[in-house]
C-alpha cells in the first residue's frame, strides 16, 4: 500500500486543519491505521491510531480531546482532525498502516509497514 499525507499548512493557535492520507495499491479496509508526528528536536511520536481487530482507538494524552482520527472506505482515505492546536503541535505528521492488528492500547511506530511522506503543520501567531 502506497500513502500519500496532504492537508499540512501553517496555522494559528486555536486553529484547526484535517489532514488526509489517500492509499493506492492496497486497500485501507480492515487495516490498522495511525498518524505520527516529528517535532523538531524530539522522537517520531504515535498519535492516533485504530485497531483492524476491533476498532479500538489509541490517543496521546497530548491530543485527547483535540484531534479525531477517521477514515472513509469508500475512498480508501484515512483522516486526522485537529482542533485547538498548540505551538507545540508543530511537526511533520505521517500516517500508516498496516494489516496486523495492533497490541491493545499501542500506538507504536514498529507495528507498521506502510507509511506517507509526512506533512508539515506549523502553528504560531
Amino acid at each position: 500500500v502506497q500513502l500519500q499525507a496532504s492537508g499540512g499548512g501553517s496555522v494559528r493557535p486555536g486553529g484547526s486543519l484535517t489532514l488526509s492520507c489517500a492509499a493506492s495499491g492496497g486497500t485501507l479496509d480492515n487495516n490498522a491505521i495511525g498518524w505520527f508526528r516529528h517535532a523538531p528536536g524530539q522522537s517520531r511520536e504515535g498519535i492516533s491510531c485504530i485497531s483492524s481487530s476491533d476498532g479500538s482507538t489509541y490517543y496521546a494524552d497530548a491530543v485527547k480531546g483535540r484531534f479525531t482520527i477517521s477514515r472513509d472506505n469508500a475512498k480508501n482515505t484515512m483522516y486526522l482532525k485537529m482542533n485547538s492546536l498548540k505551538h507545540e503541535d508543530t511537526a511533520v505528521y505521517y500516517c500508516a498502516t498496516d494489516p496486523f492488528p495492533l497490541r491493545p492500547g499501542t500506538c507504536w511506530m514498529a507495528d507498521f509497514g506502510s507509511w506517507g511522506q509526512g506533512t508539515l503543520v506549523t502553528v504560531s501567531s
